[in-house]
């Protein structure tokens, strides 16, 4: 049995993750962002658009003991404006980005970490002058798209970083789930059984670290999720916005 935490999990991929392991025997810490919202289930509590939340929440999950894997589910989509967050960022940058980087450094390290990306990061622009979107004009799906490519990077930065933790980044595909819409084309199913059993399976090919995955079938990324020079400077960047470094040695940027 493995204890694993899933964040964004009262709704859609998140709450069916979560009911899939839950089935399989495994502990799961589910996440809610508000109060009303967790109702009648017992779980961590936090708002992911908040600094000192996100905070909160790392104190609450480690509070509980060490997870054996985290699964970043986590995300907003179309945001109509930039949504300023009450530390000044981006609200889109704030949840599908650095909310998951500062978690990752506050939260007991685990063996296993997955984020949720998109096929739609291929789109996401490579440069890292303005990530927080603070001179460019709004676009939510340029924004959506590059959020999505950071954190698919992160997940690559973590598997060099720290080859002692199996860390991948999954596309769910176009799901019909609140966020994706009724419409969705893509297998609700899954959408979530990736990072299932990214999380907990003793499968071999479970047992990587650093690839991006679709539908339990590893693809190829966009190019910058597999440069160590972006990675690099995309965690420093991410350190610079959040006050927080992630990783103990030192960093060489050379596309900031």
């Amino acid at each position: 049995m493995s204890r694993i935490f899933i964040t964004g999990s009262t709704d859609g991929l998140g709450l069916a993750a979560a009911h899939t392991l839950i089935s399989q025997g495994h502990d799961v810490v589910l996440h809610a962002r508000s109060r009303e919202r967790a109702a009648a289930l017992g779980l961590v509590i936090g708002d992911l658009a908040s600094a000192a939340e996100t905070r909160s929440i790392a104190e609450q999950v480690n509070a509980l003991g060490r997870m054996d894997a985290v699964i970043h589910n986590a995300g907003i989509y179309l945001e109509r404006s930039r949504a300023e967050t009450p530390e000044g960022h981006a609200k889109t940058l704030a949840v599908n980005v650095l909310a998951p980087y500062l978690l990752t450094a506050w939260i007991t390290r685990p063996d296993r970490l997955i984020y949720l990306t998109s096929g739609m990061h291929r789109s996401g622009a490579s440069s890292l002058d303005d990530i927080d979107w603070k001179r460019r004009p709004w676009n939510a799906s340029q924004a959506y798209s590059e959020s999505k490519l950071y954190i698919a990077t992160l997940a690559a930065a973590l598997a060099r970083h720290w080859p002692d933790v199996f860390s991948n980044a999954v596309d769910p595909g176009w799901v019909p789930t609140k966020m994706g819409g009724a419409g969705a084309p893509d297998d609700l199913e899954m959408g979530h059984l990736t990072q299932t059993w990214l999380a907990t399976s003793d499968d071999a090919a479970a047992k990587v670290n650093g690839r991006y995955w679709y539908h339990r079938q590893q693809r190829e990324a966009a190019a910058e999720v597999g440069d160590p020079g972006f990675q690099d400077a995309l965690v420093e960047r991410l350190g610079e916005l959040t006050g927080v470094r992630l990783f103990a040695d030192p960093i060489t940027t050379s596309r900031i």
